[in-house]
């Protein structure tokens, strides 16, 4: 971890105990100084690239998830694509979802017509699987409080079913040794453990393009973008690039250094450090008689009843979260055991 420490000290340089990475990443130094340049020049009348930034990010997601950069498409949100996917269900279709899961990656099957929703436990969601389900739906890592998908499991069960897949990777990608390739779809958001501005979203796509209808395609989904420009795109990307969505220069130029960061120091290595901090959390709280919830390797930890503190905390300068009545905090690259043992000290006060 010595060379992620060494960069994390030269990467960032927080004014206060970010511990809510969960809800948003801090843009490292590298990222935010292009984007300023990017702006100037944006001002001058020389903007960056249209394309560069965002199919640099595209493979640098690639491969920290496994998969081919020809399998990735580049958007702005998780629920654009879920609401693609969902839009290219059959009448009657069955998605099977787990109970409080984040709503961007549940609610545009919720509001397809035609399309049922079942929504079970997340302990049991691989066992809800049956033959009438067309698609499970499912975060690796819920929002709220950290649990874990038994995504093998989920996998497994979808296999011998004959159901697609469809994971979230928000809460992973950029600690966990996601791979993305064992599944038919995966979305994130950029913004979180990614450290990437707003505005950034991954989706992955089976390598057999056709079976999700490309019902967004703008000029930017043709195999040539700039001979796409006018009239019906006659010449689709024949890969993921035809999901995309119009890119936004500036997001993307962040994006570009951000994940950069996050593949030369590891996956593996920012997932040791993030867990580690977030086990010492669990057991400092345990010791203080509270009793977080059983999230085993997660880098998120989340507390019944403490959700109300989180205020009082961001005015004492620590930043965290209050979801579903808990206080939540979450663990990366930039936080140390200090931060741990400050945030442990502010709630026994």
């Amino acid at each position: 971890m010595d060379l992620a420490r060494s960069l994390a000290e030269d990467e960032f340089k927080p004014s206060r105990t970010h511990l809510a990475t969960a809800s948003t990443g801090l843009l490292p130094l590298s990222a935010a100084r292009a984007v300023h340049e990017a702006v100037d020049a944006a001002a001058a009348g020389t903007p960056p690239d249209m394309f560069g930034a965002r199919d640099a990010a595209r493979a640098s997601f690639a491969r920290l998830v496994g998969v081919p950069a020809t399998r990735v498409a580049t958007g702005s949100s998780v629920a654009t694509f879920t609401g693609l996917i969902a839009a290219a269900l059959p009448d009657g279709a069955e998605v099977l979802t787990a109970e409080g899961d984040f709503s961007s990656l549940v609610n545009p099957f919720h509001v397809r017509p035609g399309v049922t929703v079942r929504t079970v436990p997340l302990e049991r969601i691989a066992e809800h699987v049956t033959g009438t389900t067309a698609l499970v739906a499912v975060s690796a890592v819920q929002s709220a409080d950290g649990r874990r998908a038994d995504l093998a499991a989920v996998r497994e069960a979808a296999r011998a079913h004959g159901a697609r897949t469809l994971v979230d990777a928000s809460q992973a990608a950029g600690w966990d040794t996601f791979e993305a390739g064992a599944y038919d779809y995966t979305v994130a958001v950029g913004f979180k453990w990614l450290l990437a501005p707003k505005g950034t979203a991954f989706l992955t796509v089976p390598r057999e393009p056709g079976a999700l209808p490309p019902l967004l395609a703008g000029w930017v989904a043709g195999d040539s973008p700039f001979d796409s420009c006018y009239g019906p795109v006659t010449g689709l990307a024949p890969d993921a690039r035809r999901y995309d969505e119009s890119p936004a220069p500036l997001v993307w130029t962040g994006a570009q250094h951000a994940l950069a960061l996050l593949e030369r120091i590891g996956t593996e290595a920012i997932g040791a450090h993030d867990v580690a901090l977030a086990d010492r959390f669990r057991e400092r709280l345990t010791r203080a008689g509270h009793a977080p919830v059983p999230a085993p390797g997660s880098a998120i930890v989340s507390v019944p009843g403490l959700g109300e503190r989180a205020a009082a905390l961001g005015e004492r300068g620590i930043t965290v979260s209050d979801r579903a009545g808990m206080l939540r905090a979450a663990f990366h690259l930039y936080n140390t055991e200090s931060d741990v043992d400050r945030l442990v000290a502010a709630l026994d006060g």
